[in-house]
């Protein structure tokens, strides 16, 4: 590299690695690193949100891809306390090992990132474990045990049960003023799934994970400041559904077909947000993908007839803020 370029690009580098070193305010943020779905969609990547409670990260959910995502909105991913998982569909849990792997060889972590999940999660744990062990071997190989101990490599799974309730609920992690809550949701056939909440100094969270209308997350989510809730807009799946001859896949036409039964409308999270009366409802988990801005109202269907309060059309990047003890929500997105 001769001195005229390397003098042009040590600016730049300077001014991306200083990018990097983001100092958070004290309070709640949430991060939407992931708003898709398994159908591809350009511009989002699979499902996944973290939140940031004063000193303490979590991840829910680790869509395909979204590990880019965390890291390119600056996250704190090297410290964090654990992965939630909402349930085994492969569209929330593809990027698990690269999390656990970023979270390792990011921070030099000498422990196992926990993943905390419901009965079953020691399955999907040990099968990642299992998938990236060579690369573990090569990484401290070529890095050395004091930048990548041995010990901190993978995940180590923390399940939980909910008893037999329907809105049976279980504190997950209680520290430092952080409370998270998993409650039952409904995503039947797929058991147990599950969404959370997240209380930190009078500010609140709450994460549908995949569900029909769930009186559970009615509950669970009362009072919150924002829910985010997964959606799926019933008359573009129609669409899709009626079309999908037309690129000859008949597992697109019986995909789209079955779908709408374990999902829920813009509509019925509409309903939930205002039964529960939280302060801002904002949707992730989008089905279909929608390619043009101008589709985001459509999408939203009859949903403001429902809620009266703020409604937002997730994307990725977009990052929440709630300073503590106080009623005001901040929303940037901090990938444009």
């Amino acid at each position: 590299m001769n001195s005229i370029v390397k003098a042009a690009l040590g600016p730049l580098v300077r001014s991306a690695m200083a990018k990097r070193n983001v100092q958070f305010e004290e309070g709640l943020y949430a991060g939407l690193c992931g708003t898709g779905s398994p159908m591809p969609d350009i511009n989002r990547t699979g499902s996944c949100i973290a939140v940031l409670a004063g000193k303490h990260f979590f991840i829910v959910d680790a869509g395909e891809g979204s590990t880019r995502n965390v890291l390119l909105m600056n996250l704190p991913l090297a410290r964090a306390d654990a992965i939630l998982l909402t349930h085994f569909h492969s569209d929330h849990i593809a990027d698990l090992g690269e999390m656990m792997l970023q979270r390792w060889a990011g921070g030099s972590n000498k422990t196992p990132l926990e993943v905390i999940g419901p009965t079953g999660v020691e399955r999907v744990v040990q099968g990642f474990n299992l998938a990236y062990q060579l690369d573990a071997g090569y990484r401290v190989a070529h890095h050395g045990p004091e930048m990548v101990p041995p010990a901190g490599a993978g995940g180590i799974a923390k399940p939980f049960e909910l008893s037999g309730e329907p809105n049976a609920a279980v504190v997950v992690f209680e520290q430092d003023g952080v409370r998270v809550t998993a409650f039952k949701v409904d995503h039947r056939p797929v058991e147990p799934a599950v969404g959370y909440r997240f209380d930190y100094r009078g500010r609140s969270v709450a994460v549908s994970g995949d569900t029909v209308y769930s009186e559970s997350l009615l509950e669970h989510s009362r009072g919150a400041d924002v829910l985010f809730h997964e959606a799926l807009n019933l008359e573009m799946v129609r669409l899709m559904n009626e079309n999908a001859r037309l690129v000859n896949s008949p597992s697109l036409k019986k995909v789209t077909q079955d779908i709408p039964s374990y999902h829920s409308t813009p509509e019925q999270a509409a309903r939930i947000a205002s039964a529960a009366q939280v302060g801002h409802l904002i949707y992730y988990h989008i089905i279909p993908p929608l390619p043009r801005p101008m589709l985001k109202n459509l999408f939203l269907g009859d949903a403001k007839n429902y809620y009266r309060g703020p409604i937002t059309v997730g994307e990725d990047g977009m990052l929440v803020f709630l300073p503590p003890d106080s009623g005001r929500i901040e929303i940037k997105n901090v990938l444009k």
